[in-house]
């Protein structure tokens, strides 16, 4: 059922900083996981996040994404964490909702099941499935509250687990394959196609921003661990 995937090089293995993978990925379960707060957006401003977000090949989804997401911080209220006055982080909470989790039909579904399934359900076989693989590979994680598994914020979780465990064990061949088993039987047939739906539906820049810059490291994942993601048929 699966492809084959190809060994990833020593050389290429010790060109990636897992550290900085590790950051990135952290930064994404953040941002995607839950509705904002002023914190994380400040937080976000206050380290420069977009002048550290590195270039990779300098494609057009990084250097968009870069600008976006860049503007935004810059014109974002730094005073709003103690003003009662929230208009700014209502409307990047009202994005949020309606990208990803409701009242209505999300319009960037963040649920991989959703996009593989006939039916478009959530945990449907291929959650199923991807329980079975983190079962297997001793995946933990520690949710706040009840989530499906393959919501796009928790494989960033996982990947920003992984990385962490790389930058120490970057000879860990087991380590590495159940990376590119994960990215391409589980995550990338879908997430492109996630970031591509709310890259269009979102009406802040945060997030067209967040989402060029999700999609332009899956990218760099894809090329790095040697990846072609299985071609599945998506639903929507």
């Amino acid at each position: 059922m699966y492809s084959k995937v190809e060994s990833v090089s020593k050389l290429v293995l010790d060109s990636i900083d897992f550290i900085e993978y590790q950051g990135l990925a952290r930064i994404l379960h953040h941002c995607l996981i839950r509705y904002p707060e002023a914190e994380l957006v400040q937080g976000l401003k206050d380290c420069d996040v977009t002048s550290s977000w590195p270039k990779f090949a300098h494609r057009q989804q990084n250097d968009q994404g870069t600008v976006l997401l860049g503007e935004y911080l810059q014109g974002w209220n730094t005073a709003l964490v103690d003003s009662e006055n929230e208009e700014q982080l209502v409307e990047l909470k009202l994005d949020y909702g309606q990208l990803f989790f409701g009242p209505e039909e999300p319009n960037a579904v963040p649920q991989g099941s959703v996009y593989l399934s006939e039916e478009q359900l959530l945990n449907d076989r291929t959650t199923m499935l991807l329980m079975d693989f983190y079962r297997i590979h001793g995946v933990e994680l520690d949710v706040d509250y009840p989530q499906p598994l393959d919501h796009i914020g928790l494989f960033f979780a996982v990947l920003d687990q992984t990385f962490g465990r790389l930058d120490s064990e970057p000879n860990n061949n087991a380590l590495i394959r159940f990376t590119q088993e994960l990215l391409q039987q589980h995550f990338l047939p879908w997430a492109f196609r996630c970031f591509t739906l709310a890259n269009q539906h979102a009406t802040t820049d945060f997030y067209r921003g967040l989402s060029l810059l999700g999609s332009d490291f899956l990218t760099q994942l894809q090329q790095d661990f040697k990846t072609l993601p299985l071609d599945l048929r998506l639903y929507r």
